[in-house]
């Protein structure tokens, strides 16, 4: 019975198995690329089939050469008694036992390999980057696509000779030809000299290894920067080029063994090998380094620190960066900031965290939707280039008023339409979000198609739904309190056309009632893989995909975009970076090479090939042709919704941070480093101690605490502005640089850089440098500044008094002209009701002048017109919260 119980929970696990592999396979088939689920398939199955078969082949024929050299008698001996045993009771059955020993440790050895499918479709569909390193002159795409490979056949040929060794000198010992316990021959002339020719390919290969090991120096980390050093390139190399020949000549002197008497020449040929390998690998480099050039680093490194900063800026697409001074100056003036209006009309006054709750609060009109995220874009709005933050309103599966099977996966499938809100607006009173776009059904200044207003896809939603089933689907409840339902007519899903696939289904979610169901026809599909992130991964595992998908309204449609990255770390002499989101791990070469799309409805998802000049992104395009699209086949309203990639350009400013210093020895006397500013912080304002009002009243005297940097870094903020060399406004990444101090004890800016994201410059970077010996203050410095304005603390202190909760919003920094303007949205949270924050005023600094309003275009007119402040009173007044739209 245990026996029975134990095959049935092997045959179960089997059968969902293969009903995952099943699935898979109709889950490529239905969104196009079945031909990828193949091509994928071959990658894993191809490299761990040969590698099996060349491991059998060779254990095999160890074996019967081990069989065939078995001696006639031996002497009889303690072991004697138990081997003859053996070779009695496994005698009749010795082929087949050789087939089932090599059978055995080859799908061991061989198994493995299918890890390395990447390794292996990178090899076979291998690109030139046509760029030489500069140590041994090879195109790094050998480092790149054949080196990682090369090294892993010889790391594992190395590993499956120790493995052949060892089972052969068993099988030796089992046949007689090893004998452990006697005083005469222990080893037959025959058996020494197969385990000699063993040995002596073991060498060879090991040999081959020293020599791969050479390139892997172009990747150290000994020097000052990452590359092959002065020590690398002097010393190791040397010992490694002598390694090789004492691999070589240890081959030999194991071949040479077999005419010898005896284990001398091999012992004396390892331990010297031993002897070499610590001397001239590890402690001739140690001296080299101490004694050569640590007393005269820059010297010796110099050329390879030039190397370094060649390579890192082209691994990481800084060499284009344009460069310009930006000639500061505080006189901004009221007729330069009508000039540049629509910059300063685009200034955030939400934030994506305090919108999101409004929306999640006054949009979600019932518990079964939620927000997830509201994302920075920009919409054509009566004429004018907006800025916008747009969220979907997504299924809420937790909170379904039933959590019936039927509700989970058949009545409540998908969440619907779509909230938009400008970027730079607030309701008067009560400071609440505007909508361009809200409601149910969708209403607003920017149409969406009330047919494929359902979310069907979208972000954090798993599980699956069975859609045009026998049982309508939910679509949504209108003002009039009654509910609307809708059946499914998008081209996405598997078709559940037959009992096969239903039980298939079945076994693949753990879950008997999609087999079962009277409610499923022939006509229901099934929707799974929901979550666009799974999505897109499942469809190109080997591509790294950012964790900010961000949704679009084009052709009266929702469509996700992703950015998908290629990343290696395998760039000789470039210096690796860790970086975080999609890009978390180490890497020193990433490219943002493919935009991907998921239809929100119907979940088709398209991978445009964007970087066509990336040697990552053209080699898989050979090995999966059917997968990609061509770019300028994207559609254009699509391309004018593009973001340049947060993730990326976070990257990208904390490498450039220090590869804008050109000059080797600048760099390596770290005299002009930058770092990323300091993040001035945001949130919550805390208060502590009182001070007499006047009134009889006592309220905090403290100012509101600053936000202090304890590493963390100022995120880069998306914005619509002119910069100082252009004539219009362009979708900006904008992100801030300062001085490398001690405790970031210098905060002033020194430096911004931004990346366009407009198609007609898309992905250009530009860096603006303040003028030297120029004190222009900081984010961090002006956020001090701000909390310490005394109208600014009094209004923070007076709101925390009366139970309110004061939030700040992120700095941003506007440059004007060439001048500079910060602005900082402040929130306030009532004590009572529903606790949604309320946009409260804005504080704005410009040329050491820091004022607080309650609109922008208060505070530049108490900047440049010479208007009052408004009083405590205005400032400290409660705000009331009320929506501004309803169900």
């Amino acid at each position: 019975m245990i026996v029975v119980a134990a095959l049935i929970v092997v045959l179960l696990f089997s059968l969902r198995g293969l009903a995952g592999f099943y699935t898979d396979y109709l889950w490529f088939d239905s969104v196009g690329f079945g031909d990828t689920w193949r091509q994928l398939l071959l990658a894993k199955f191809v490299p761990a089939a040969v590698f099996t078969v060349i491991f059998f082949g060779f254990m095999l024929a160890n074996l019967v050469i081990a069989d065939r050299l078995a001696p006639a008698s031996r002497t009889a001996g303690p072991e004697d008694e138990l081997i003859d045993r053996y070779q009695n009771v496994v005698a009749p059955y010795q082929g087949r036992l050789r087939v089932v020993v090599a059978a055995f440790f080859a799908l061991i050895a061989g198994g493995s390999v299918s890890g390395q499918w990447q390794q292996w479709v990178l090899f076979r569909h291998r690109v030139n980057f046509h760029i030489k390193d500069p140590q041994f002159h090879k195109d790094v795409g050998f480092y790149v696509f054949t080196l990682p490979f090369l090294r892993f056949i010889f790391e594992w040929a190395f590993a499956a000779l120790v493995i052949v060794l060892i089972v052969t000198a068993v099988a030796h010992y089992l046949n007689g030809g090893i004998r452990l316990q006697t005083p005469f021959q222990r080893v037959t002339p025959q058996v020494k000299a197969h385990l000699s020719v063993i040995l002596g390919v073991m060498a060879l290969v090991k040999g081959v290894q020293y020599y791969l090991a050479q390139f892997e120096l172009n990747f150290s980390t000994r020097g000052v920067v990452q590359g092959a050093s002065y020590t690398d390139t002097h010393a190791e190399l040397r010992a490694l080029q002598l390694l090789i020949a004492i691999a070589v000549i240890a081959a030999a002197l194991f071949v040479w063994n077999i005419w010898r008497r005896g284990w001398v020449l091999p012992v004396i040929a390892v331990g010297l090998w031993a002897l070499l390998s610590l001397i001239v690998g590890t402690i001739y480099p140690a001296v080299v380094q101490q004694f050569r050039v640590n007393p005269n680093e820059y010297q010796k490194e110099r050329t390879y620190i030039a190397r370094n900063i060649n390579a890192t800026r082209g691994a990481w697409n800084l060499g284009s960066v344009n460069e310009q001074q930006f000639n500061y100056s505080d006189n901004l003036t009221q007729a330069q900031i009508n000039d540049n209006r629509q910059t300063i009309d685009n200034a955030r006054l939400w934030d994506p965290p305090e919108i999101l709750r409004n929306f999640q609060s006054f949009q979600t009109l019932s518990t079964f939707y939620k927000f997830n995220d509201a994302s920075v874009d920009r919409y054509q709005v009566n004429g004018k280039t907006t800025q916008v933050l747009v969220s979907p309103r997504q299924l809420n599966t937790p909170d379904l008023p039933s959590q019936s099977w039927v509700s989970r996966h058949l009545v409540y499938t998908h969440g619907y339409g779509v909230v938009v809100s400008p970027i730079n607006k607030a309701t008067e009173p009560g400071g609440q979000p505007d909508y361009l776009l809200s409601d149910i059904p969708p209403r607003g200044d920017i149409n969406l198609d009330q047919r494929y207003a359902g979310i069907y896809f979208g972000q954090n939603l798993g599980g699956f739904s069975l859609v045009d089933a026998r049982q309508p689907e939910f679509d949504y409840r209108s003002k009039d309190q009654s509910d609307h339902f809708t059946r499914y007519a998008g081209k996405g899903g598997v078709a559940m056309t037959s009992w096969l696939r239903r039980a298939a289904f079945a076994l693949r979610f753990g879950d008997l009632n999609t087999l079962i169901s009277g409610s499923v026809s022939g006509n229901t599909k099934i929707l799974y893989l929901r979550d666009i992130q799974t999505r897109v991964q499942k469809a190109a595992p080997f591509l790294r995909w950012d964790q900010s998908a961000y949704p679009v309204i084009l052709n009266n449609r929702v469509l996700w975009v992703l950015d998908g990255y290629t990343a290696t770390n395998r760039y000789p002499y470039s210096q690796s970076f860790a970086g975080d989101g999609g890009l978390s791990g180490s890497f020193n070469y990433v490219r943002n090479s493919v935009k991907a799309t998921v239809d929100a409805y119907d979940g088709t998802v398209t991978l445009y090939a964007f970087d066509t000049k990336d040697p990552l992104l053209r080699a898989y395009r050979k090995a999966f042709p059917s997968l990609f699209t061509d770019a300028n086949r994207m559609p254009q309203g699509l391309r004018d919704h593009l973001r340049y990639p947060q993730d990326l350009f976070n990257m990208q400013t904390s490498v450039y941070a220090q590869y804008h210093v050109v000059d080797t020895r600048a760099f390596y006397n770290k005299s002009a480093l930058w770092a990323v500013s300091p993040d001035p912080g945001s949130g919550v304002v805390s208060q502590v101690g009182t001070v007499d009002t006047g009134a009889g009243a006592t309220v905090s005297t403290s100012k509101p605490q600053a936000a202090s940097s304890t590493g963390k870094r100022i995120d880069p903020l998306y914005m619509l502005i002119r910069l100082p060399d252009q004539q219009t406004e362009n979708f900006l990444l904008l992100r801030p640089f300062v001085p490398v101090s001690r405790d970031n004890a210098l905060t002033n800016l020194v430096s911004f850089m931004v990346a366009n994201s407009d198609p007609q410059h898309y992905g250009e970077l530009k860096s603006f440098t303040m003028p030297i010996g120029a004190s222009i203050a900081g984010p961090e410095q002006v956020s001090n500044l701000f909390v310490t304005n005394p109208l600014i603390s009094q209004a923070f202190t007076l709101l925390g008094q009366q139970g309110s909760t004061v939030i700040q919003g992120s700095m941003q920094l506007i440059p004007v002209n060439n001048s500079l303007m910060y602005i900082r949205p402040v929130y306030v949270q009532g004590a009572q009701g529903s606790q949604i924050p309320s946009f409260r005023f804005v504080v704005v600094y410009h040329a050491g002048i820091s004022v607080i309003d309650t609109t922008l275009d208060g505070a530049l007119a108490q900047l440049f017109q010479g208007k009052p402040p408004p009083t405590i009173a205005e400032l400290s007044s409660q705000p009331t919260t009320t929506p501004t739209s309803t169900p």
